[in-house]
């Protein structure tokens, strides 16, 4: 029954979460996922807690949908408990709830907008798949054709550094050293960043201040 990869989901992202395990399963990743892999007559929450327990990673699909659902929340903190790295696959720019912000505040993310789709799927692929071959819940060597994302340069974090000091200050400096050196990738960076920004609409301002400071940087 064990699979590599648990995929929890909200029902209205049921689209997205399916189209991800086609990509995945396509390039030699298994995955388990409900309803599809639940057992007939066996017991649903069983099955769950099982698929958990045996998987090395749980993708969240996360949005807004996800922040509200009790089923999702209590999948997360399953995996917590049972030490399974738990993996933010954003399709909505949001961020988690207090209830999930507890649970997800220093795990790795991957953001799925803007669309399509397809490109993100591609790349959470390569990163699952040197994340299981590194056999650990760390973020593993930067995969294929994500090079450039997974180690920021140092220009890139002094931009980060000096959009965060408008918000924090000085300690800005210390915060972005320390994230970078435990976050793959800018997009996991600036999103860990944000939640220090009390604000929702600084916190907003920040990212998109981040993001375009950064295209143009090229």
């Amino acid at each position: 029954m064990g699979r590599a990869v648990f995929v929890s989901y909200s029902q209205p992202d049921r689209a997205p979460a399916l189209g991800l395990v086609t990509h995945l399963e396509a390039h030699a990743i298994d995955c388990w996922v409900a309803p599809r892999d639940v057992e007939p007559g066996s017991d649903w929450a069983a099955q769950i807690i099982e698929a958990i327990a045996a998987a090395r990673v749980m993708v969240l699909v996360f949005s807004a949908s996800a922040n509200a659902s009790p089923q999702v929340r209590r999948e997360v903190e399953r995996a917590v408990h049972r030490r399974v790295a738990v993996l933010p696959f954003r399709v909505e720019d949001v961020l988690p709830s207090s209830s999930l912000e507890y649970f997800l505040s220093s795990q790795h993310w991957l953001d799925a907008f803007p669309p399509p789709l397809e490109p993100h799927y591609a790349r959470l692929g390569a990163y699952l798949k040197s994340l299981l071959a590194a056999g650990t819940g760390a973020a593993p060597p930067a995969a294929a054709g994500a090079a450039r994302e997974a180690v920021p340069s140092a220009a890139a974090l002094k931009r980060v550094e000096l959009e965060l000091a408008r918000y924090i200050g000085p300690v800005a400096r210390h915060l972005v050293n320390r994230v970078a050196a435990r976050t793959f990738g800018l997009e996991a960076l600036i999103g860990e960043l944000g939640a220090e920004i009390e604000s929702e609409a600084d916190r907003r301002a920040f990212v998109v201040a981040c993001r375009q400071a950064l295209r143009e940087r090229g």
